[in-house]
């Protein structure tokens, strides 16, 4: 089996395939936590992520920030007291792509 937060990110281009059904169901459980929403007819991957304070979830936000510019791909994040929420998709393709699971998993690596 293929450990997402130990692949890296591959660059994507309009045209780009999304992710299928089989690559989705098998990605699922490598990130339990996190849900696929509906946003203006796009599917995205989305967690909320809780803290204590303010300066955690934004030293969190950061963290995520940094993860995203050393992959090239970049989430929505709302930083607000006490929680983060983090939504991955790929926006060229307007949908999931195996960029979106893999950036997930690295997420999630850095909340542990």
């Amino acid at each position: 089996m293929t450990v997402l937060s130990q692949k890296k990110c591959e660059a994507c281009r309009v045209g780009a395939p999304l992710a299928t059904q089989e690559e989705i169901k098998s990605f699922l459980p490598q990130i339990p936590e996190w849900t696929i929403v509906e946003v203006e007819n796009v599917n995205c991957l989305t967690r909320t992520f809780k803290f204590n304070d303010f300066l955690r979830a934004l030293d969190f936000t950061n963290q995520v920030g940094r993860l995203a510019e050393a992959e090239a791909h970049h989430p929505a994040i709302l930083t607000e007291w006490g929680s983060v929420v983090v939504s991955w998709w790929t926006h060229k393709i307007k949908g999931l792509h195996v960029n979106d699971f893999i950036m997930a998993a690295k997420t999630d690596v850095l909340f542990q």
